[in-house]
């Protein structure tokens, strides 16, 4: 179920309609914009570490991967705009801080040896703190089933038959 606390976005409103008639602020509408992949070896970097480096290859791979497949949707469901650049890369690296912290944790396990004895992997706790991150940005950009019965595509402009023509 959506969160009827928080507010539509412009788009959506003018695309489901506004039954309430309160006026939508110009200054929200962000203009649509078709984001470019951002270089993943900036937020990634490389090391000479042989491990680390493995782990940011991987890394920017899953984002880069993330990228290609959610960025084409949001272009043309949500009407997303370069502002919504910054929020959208994090949800790629989210996705592949998920991917590293799992991967560890299939290596690992979930309980390792440390100084004290056995304590939990880390990286369970890590992982958790991203899959909440990602969840928001999840809940924000529409990508949820429950988000998205909320958001109806647009209406067909000026006879144009098909979006995807």
């Amino acid at each position: 179920m959506a969160d009827r606390y928080r507010p539509r976005s412009a788009v959506q409103r003018t695309r489901e309609g506004n039954p309430s008639k309160t006026a939508i602020r110009e200054g929200v509408i962000v203009p649509r914009a078709i984001l470019t992949e951002p270089d993943w070896s900036e937020v990634f970097k490389p090391s000479p570490d042989p491990a680390i480096e493995a782990a940011n290859a991987r890394c920017r791979e899953v984002a880069s991967v993330e990228w290609q497949r959610v960025v084409p949707v949001l272009e043309v469901a949500t009407g997303v705009g370069e502002v919504d650049h910054a929020t959208v890369k994090d949800l790629c690296v989210c996705v592949a801080r998920i991917d590293q912290a799992e991967r560890d944790l299939s290596e690992r396990g979930l309980m390792v040896t440390a100084e004290r004895g056995t304590v939990k992997n880390g990286a369970a706790t890590i992982a958790g703190q991203y899959r909440t991150q990602l969840a928001r940005y999840i809940r924000e950009l529409g990508l949820s089933p429950s988000a998205r019965t909320s958001i109806r595509p647009p209406d067909e402009v000026d006879g144009e038959s098909e979006i995807w023509d």
